[in-house]
């Protein structure tokens, strides 16, 4: 008798991205108070067009947070970070529970404990990005690199008006959202001094 469901049970026992993941360049790492478990998802991601190429993960917790972790690193594997409605929280854990079955209320906590971790390594990598920047404008997009004067510049030569042009064009604002604001208001001040 199998103390775990059918399908978490093997991935239980024969996880497929278990380990440490050497060449990571983002590693996010979270645990969770309502049982001790840890987690920690390791990705190498392709530097220039941000596909993620390879996850693995390593973990001290149950079968259903084995097999969660499991079934996520397939899920990203391939995808890009820029794509970034493919990495919310909500459509990944229709596509783990598609492959697992929907988790219980007792068993939630595995859940939100893998999908906060990839978004903790998402964080990760956006940092080191920052970390590496050397250019002498300021760096607007982290996640692809996308500097100020860049921006200015694709907005100047190109008669962008929309955040969702510029993002077209070179991708800024495009991964975790989080620069679009300031994307904005470059745009803003464009209208303003040339209007």
């Amino acid at each position: 008798m199998n103390f775990y469901p059918p399908k978490i049970s093997e991935r239980f026992h024969a996880p497929t991205n278990a380990g440490a993941l050497l060449g990571a360049n983002a590693v996010g790492k979270n645990a969770t108070f309502v049982c001790g478990a840890a987690l920690r998802i390791g990705m190498q991601i392709e530097i220039d067009s941000k596909e993620i190429l390879q996850a693995k993960f390593q973990t001290n917790g149950c079968g259903y947070l084995i097999a969660a972790a499991d079934i996520l690193s397939e899920l990203i594997e391939g995808k890009k970070i820029s794509d970034s409605k493919s990495l919310e929280k909500k459509i990944l854990q229709s596509e783990i529970e598609n492959k697992l079955g929907a988790f219980s209320k007792q068993r939630q906590h595995c859940m939100d404990l893998c999908l906060e971790t990839l978004q903790n390594a998402l964080a990760n990598f956006r940092a080191l990005r920052v970390a590496e920047w050397t250019g002498e404008k300021a760096l607007i997009c982290s996640c692809f690199g996308v500097s100020e004067e860049t921006i200015e510049n694709l907005i100047r030569i190109n008669s962008l008006e929309t955040v969702e042009e510029v993002t077209k064009i070179c991708n800024a604002g495009g991964g975790c959202g989080s620069c679009q604001f300031v994307i904005q208001e470059i745009l803003d001040v464009y209208q303003i001094e040339n209007s």
